[in-house]
């Protein structure tokens, strides 16, 4: 792991896997998740079909930097949103999607790297369209997992999975790592696996435990708006990976990204949902290595 700075303001930590002679991957991560949630087994086994592959922390996240001299109150965020109040919701969130992007495509300039397959995952493949939709030039192909538009009609988490995603956590460590077994409520209906996510949650905690950016990230999400009338002009290749046991963002906001994008490919997947099952890795490799090829 490493640290580079990729703008004045900001300086990402990353990780690489395989050789980097091979076409570059970077991998995005989503709201409040670290790059470890793009799995090293996973990592390593898309470097061994011939990819450089890329994973950091977005700002506000793990061990990049931190934003903490904004802190943002998440109950009067939504608030300001739900009544409407729109310019106290702006006042209140340092930075958007769009900043978040030029923080991926800043790290790949600061490893010399013109141009790269983008693969987002989430709030991630939201940043990831972000990047194609600003630098086409060097987004070579896109491809956004389980994510959507911006547009509030599609990709709607049910009330179930809200519930989670919004809920308090646990500030102790054993808490916190037992509260993961809830977001059951969005994985594989097949494979999700509690002590899966127990483990997951016990690493994340260990590495950098920072709950106060969720409402950073949450605001640059809803505060981004839509962007279905530039994803209708982007002209990258683009592949739509979706769960349809996704319940946090409907498999919905998936049909209608590839929907919009032109010529894009959408591959919906039973036994996925806001995740990615150990067993679906084979699958999900190979979709990403073939697209990129």
């Amino acid at each position: 792991m490493s640290i580079i700075d990729v703008s004045p303001e900001v300086s990402l930590a990353y990780e690489t896997f395989g050789d980097p002679a091979d076409p570059a991957v970077l991998l995005v991560m989503g709201f409040g998740a670290q790059m470890i949630s793009w799995h090293e087994g996973f990592c390593r086994m898309l470097a061994d079909r011939g990819r450089h592959v890329i994973r950091y922390d977005n700002r506000d996240c793990g061990l990049s930097t931190r934003f903490e001299d904004h802190p943002v109150d998440m109950g009067a965020f939504i608030a300001a949103v739900t009544s409407g109040d729109i310019p106290a919701a702006l006042a209140m969130v340092p930075y958007r999607l769009t900043d978040m992007a030029d923080d991926g495509l800043g790290l790949l300039t600061a490893l010399g790297i013109e141009r790269a397959h983008v693969v987002g995952a989430s709030m991630g493949g939201m940043i990831a369209q972000t990047m194609a939709l600003s630098a086409p030039e060097r987004v070579l192909t896109l491809t956004s997992m389980m994510s959507s538009t911006g547009e509030s009609e599609y990709g709607a988490a049910s009330p179930e999975a809200q519930a989670v995603l919004f809920g308090p956590k646990p500030a102790d460590r054993a808490g916190y790592i037992a509260a993961a077994e809830r977001e059951l409520v969005w994985a594989s209906k097949r494979y999700g696996d509690p002590a899966v996510l127990r483990e997951a949650a016990a690493a994340a905690y260990d590495r950098a435990h920072h709950p106060t950016a969720i409402a950073r990230q949450l605001g640059a999400m809803i505060l981004s708006g839509s962007r279905a009338d530039a994803l209708r002009e982007l002209r990258v290749p683009t592949l739509v990976i979706h769960g349809l046991d996704d319940t946090l963002i409907a498999p919905s906001g998936g049909q209608r990204t590839a929907a919009l994008v032109p010529d894009a490919e959408l591959l919906l997947l039973p036994d996925m949902g806001h995740d990615r099952p150990r067993e679906l890795w084979p699958t999900l490799v190979d979709a990403v290595a073939t697209h990129t090829a």
